[in-house]
């Protein structure tokens, strides 16, 4: 039982999430007392686990009809019938609750209120518009996007221009990465009435020009961080070296649309952030 209940939670998903919000919380640290440090930390990766876990499971409520119609998710908990939704649901509402808490009280208001946004426009605005219009891939990409605010809103209690760098970086990034993803499960999308841009526009035109596009986009954005002073030579030849595999692998779908090259984007942007980030944190400036 134990299982299905983490399984609710997508620990996958969540260590992105707690990942692109300790690098937030990395570039707010000269904004905070240092004698606060290890608590501020503690309470932001807790509080932000529980809220990105609740978040998950409310989600997977939400769409537990859709997910049995895709295969990689109709072994899920709730289509499955493995718990009752009902169970589903007050696991999740418990557990963004007391995210919520965690975060206002551990860290600050601030950072419970992006926390809270992140929830909100999730399940509320992109989680129903799925359904109804391609759009929703931008508009996930909002609250998506979130994590290094709130990590930074935790160590510095505002948002400054290097939070906002941060931010666009994982804003694009996404682009490509669910596109891709759109691509490879389009069928799956299509039997579960989610409108995906491959389902609306079956032959991939459009999704191959914004993989293009969004990709060539990524290079001057994961340049913000040099602009800014945030760091140095070795990560802006990181960043150029990483944004050409992306752009390579874009090019290579936009001129072959199949499954494959699109895991090719798939994987490339697996890669290309934890990379980013890691040199981001510890190549010197």
């Amino acid at each position: 039982m134990f299982s299905e209940y983490l399984a609710l939670t997508k620990p996958r998903i969540t260590w992105l999430i707690l990942m692109s919000t300790a690098v937030g919380f990395f570039f707010g640290l000269p904004r905070l007392n240092p004698g606060t440090l290890l608590g501020t930390l503690l309470h932001l990766i807790v509080g932000t686990g529980l809220i990105a876990s609740g978040t998950a499971a409310l989600n997977q409520w939400w769409e537990r009809e859709s997910d049995k119609f895709m295969t990689r998710t109709a072994t899920r908990p709730l289509p499955s019938g493995k718990l009752p939704p009902a169970n589903a649901l007050a696991f999740g509402i418990v557990l963004a609750t007391v995210g919520f808490l965690e975060l206002w009280l551990g860290c600050n208001l601030l950072t419970a209120g992006l926390g809270l946004f992140t929830l909100a426009t999730y399940l509320f605005v992109y989680t129903p518009l799925k359904r109804r219009s391609p759009h929703s891939t931008t508009i996930g990409a909002i609250p998506g996007a979130m994590p290094p605010l709130i990590g930074y809103a935790a160590a510095a209690g505002v948002l400054t221009w290097e939070a906002w760098a941060l931010y666009a970086i994982l804003f694009v990034w996404q682009f490509p990465h669910f596109y891709a993803i759109a691509w490879m499960y389009r069928e799956e999308y299509g039997r579960a009435g989610i409108l995906m841009l491959p389902v609306v526009e079956p032959d991939g035109a459009s999704t191959a020009n914004r993989i293009l596009w969004t990709s060539v986009l990524m290079a001057p954005t994961s340049l913000l961080p040099v602009a800014l002073a945030m760091s140095g030579k070795i990560y802006l030849g990181a960043a150029v070296l990483m944004g050409a595999l992306l752009l390579w692998t874009a090019w290579k779908f936009f001129g072959e649309r199949t499954t494959e090259r699109a895991r090719g984007v798939l994987l490339a942007s697996v890669v290309y952030l934890p990379v980013l980030y890691a040199v981001l944190i510890f190549a010197p400036k």
